[in-house]
């Protein structure tokens, strides 16, 4: 069995040695440890190994000892600039305010430049934001004072408690519980400790996955603003495609009487897209609710759950039936992509599909070209043929191609980068710099690219990506 440990640690010589010795002593053993002075002073991250008794052990001597993360400590930091006149003693009337209101500095950078003000920038740590604001509403008494948001300064300004601030920021954006915050703590940290040996500084990891949770939480509500489009593919079909701000596109495929889903985007845009279901399907709550899902990652595959079955190829029913399981998907196998994948799900409110709504279809076999043909899926009057390819991206990724009327629907083998909206494109910059990549294999998902195009036949295509809008090909 394995757990983190979020330890709270003294700075002094021997802190890491005496949890060390706890661990060695109950025959616990430590896989990872991540410590960065520069981010967080205190917090120490530990993954351990051992029985479930030797870990319930070890919290209860880490706690005894006053290593354990306390609940309790509710602070949070603020980031303050002060312009103040470039002479003797000005600082001090600001110094006398902070001492007055009992706040702790853990920043303070100054530097003349030229003019005759100079702007101190100064990290305060405070427990109540009333007192906060009354605080500014005295010191812009004194001189001008700007608010900064700490996440998009040119550092990281807090090295004390930054993880419970970094944390809170993000959980109170996107609702999130109070258990899945830890989660949320251990996986921003395994992030940056991943990149960080990779060559990317921790301020740009941590800006990126606060860029990343603003984005998901700006698009809410009445923000959900999808770009729809439908095509006509006969008299009886028709295709809608739905391309949300931030995940996968939805297309909803009616032909006749029924109607066919292919990929259901976020999890947390459940009211949303529920909402504009019922716009497009008029007798949507009664009707069977079918998906197919062209791969199993978390940006596809959140709203599963709310569908009758869930059509998949074998791998991808297989990595599904994991995260069902407890276990890591196909994605947190990859140490480069578990951490952002793991956030993914926690500021999402990502819950997997139970099993017995997955229907495998296709065969269940290795591919070995970079797309093999397993099967064919019928939806209304189209015929669809079903490829596999062979994991560039993801395994178990799909393909579905309709000859007669020549549509593809390719998942993130093929996305159609050029032609995202501005929203679309600012969303699709994260993951990559969080994953390194989002393919498994980028050289094989090329190759998988140029074999689709390959076989398509001739005519005039229209290809609809995991990503962006509809893009006609013609061969």
């Amino acid at each position: 069995m394995n757990k983190t440990f979020v330890t709270k640690m003294p700075n002094h010589i021997g802190a890491f040695l005496k949890a060390s010795r706890c661990f060695a002593g109950l025959g616990v053993n430590i896989t990872r440890v991540s410590y960065n002075k520069a981010v967080d002073s205190h917090m120490l991250f530990i993954d351990a190994e051992g029985t479930p008794q030797q870990l319930a052990r070890a919290a209860e001597e880490l706690t005894a000892i006053g290593y354990l993360q306390c609940d309790e400590d509710n602070r949070s930091v603020v980031l303050l600039e002060f312009k103040l006149r470039d002479v003797p003693g000005s600082v001090t009337s600001v110094l006398e305010l902070i001492s007055d209101f009992n706040f702790n500095i853990t920043y303070i950078s100054s530097q003349e430049n030229g003019t005759e003000y100079q702007l101190f920038k100064m990290g305060l740590i405070v427990n109540d934001t009333d007192r906060v604001k009354s605080f500014i509403n005295d010191a812009k008494k004194l001189c001008e004072v700007r608010l900064i948001d700490y996440n998009h300064a040119e550092k990281i300004y807090d090295n004390s408690i930054f993880y419970n601030t970094f944390v809170d920021e993000l959980s109170s954006s996107m609702d999130i519980s109070q258990d899945s915050r830890n989660e949320l703590m251990i996986n921003t940290n395994l992030a940056m400790q991943t990149l960080d040996e990779t060559g990317i500084s921790p301020y740009r990891t941590f800006d990126s996955i606060s860029r990343f949770a603003e984005l998901l939480s700006l698009s809410r509500g009445p923000a959900f603003e999808p770009r729809i489009t439908e095509y006509s593919v006969s008299d009886d079909t028709v295709i809608t495609l739905i391309e949300p701000p931030c995940g996968s596109n939805t297309a909803v495929i009616r032909s006749g009487d029924s109607y066919f889903f292919i990929d259901s985007g976020y999890a947390c845009y459940k009211d949303e897209m529920t909402s504009l279901f019922r716009r497009i399907i008029p007798d949507y709550d009664a009707i069977d609710k079918q998906v197919f899902i062209t791969h199993a990652d978390v940006d596809h595959c959140g709203l599963l759950y709310l569908f009758d079955r869930v059509y998949a190829s074998a791998k991808s029913a297989e990595c599904l039936k994991l995260e069902y399981d407890g276990g890591n998907g196909f994605r947190e196998v990859n140490h480069l992509h578990k951490p952002y994948v793991r956030i993914c799900k926690v500021l999402t409110s990502y819950k997997p599909v139970a099993p017995d709504k997955v229907v495998i279809i296709g065969d269940d076999r290795e591919i070995a070209d970079p797309v093999e043909q397993t099967g064919f899926l019928d939806v209304g009057e189209l015929h669809f043929e079903l490829y596999e390819g062979r994991g560039g991206h993801l395994r178990g990724e799909s393909v579905l191609l309709e000859r007669t009327h020549r549509i593809a629907f390719t998942g993130d083998i093929f996305v159609n980068i050029k032609d995202m909206t501005v929203r679309q494109s600012e969303y699709n910059k994260y993951a990559p710099i969080l994953m390194t990549s989002v393919d498994t294999d980028k050289k094989l998902c090329a190759e998988e690219r140029e074999a689709l195009f390959g076989i398509l036949g001739e005519g005039t295509w229209q290809i609809f990506g995991g990503h962006g809008g509809r893009k006609e090909y013609a061969v």
